[in-house]
């Protein structure tokens, strides 16, 4: 079995990964400039594993469709990971994992694409677009109403976070983990209402106005969703998101003393 660190060939792993955009439309968002300095990828065959490290915790991405591949591709990685980092996993990782290192599951996942987008029309446009001059509103907004999500105010400077707001401050805000135009995708993120403002549809609105700008820009845009998250799973299924893979997410090692 042969690890190849395949780190400068942009062209060829996105020729690999454009198999699958759906399940792959993280990685292929992450060959763009905007997050390529951040990524260190790895191959085994045709199947393509992905090292982001550009948060406060590395962050692995290995996705096949066959349970097989991603075990043959994690065994072969073993000596090259992280001594901790979280992990989006298919089918067969997680067992190979826990042979070297302490993995903590955070729950089965499901990835959806956007495959009937005549569904945003049945919501009307609004929100506005948030900017690096909200940053400090939105960090705090998310920590209030979001706690433990990732977000990366750099993203802001793609013009792809919309906010609500009522009598002068955030109600709701969604914008993106990943956006790309030079490689057709978008995945949506970091999607949420305050507490005492959910139920009133705020979060479709956003959303369906998010869906339409990416639309503009990109062929394929998706989403990652905990399977057990039913209000967050009906309100993608109305507006015309449907499971294109399931997957689930870990925490794996022990973060240095």
């Amino acid at each position: 079995m042969t690890i190849i660190r395949a780190g400068h060939d942009r062209n060829e792993l996105a020729g690999l990964l454009r198999r699958d955009p759906h399940l792959h439309a993280y990685e292929l968002g992450d060959l763009d400039d905007f997050y390529w300095p951040h990524t260190t990828w790895y191959r085994l065959d045709d199947a393509v594993a992905l090292l982001y490290h550009g948060g406060p915790t590395p962050v692995l991405l290995a996705l096949h469709r066959s349970a097989e591949v991603v075990a043959a591709l994690l065994t072969g990685l073993l000596p090259l990971l992280p001594r901790h980092f979280e992990a989006h996993l298919s089918p067969g990782g997680a067992e190979v994992l826990a042979r070297q290192f302490p993995v903590r599951s955070r729950g089965p996942h499901l990835k959806m694409a956007l495959t009937d987008p005549d569904r945003l029309a049945r919501v009307a446009p609004g929100g506005e677009v948030l900017t690096e001059a909200d940053t400090a509103e939105l960090t705090a907004f998310y920590r209030r109403s979001y706690p433990g999500n990732w977000f990366d105010p750099r993203m802001l400077r793609t013009g792809h976070y919309l906010g609500m707001r009522r009598d002068g401050g955030l109600v709701a805000a969604a914008g993106v983990h990943v956006w790309s135009p030079r490689y057709g995708v978008g995945a949506l993120g970091n999607v949420t209402t305050a507490p005492e403002h959910r139920g009133q549809g705020v979060a479709s609105t956003l959303v369906a106005a998010l869906c339409r700008r990416l639309l503009a820009e990109v062929e394929t845009v998706t989403l990652n969703v905990h399977a057990e998250n039913t209000t967050a799973y009906k309100l993608y299924d109305r507006l015309g998101f449907t499971p294109v893979a399931e997957y689930a997410e870990y925490v794996v090692g022990e973060p240095a003393p």
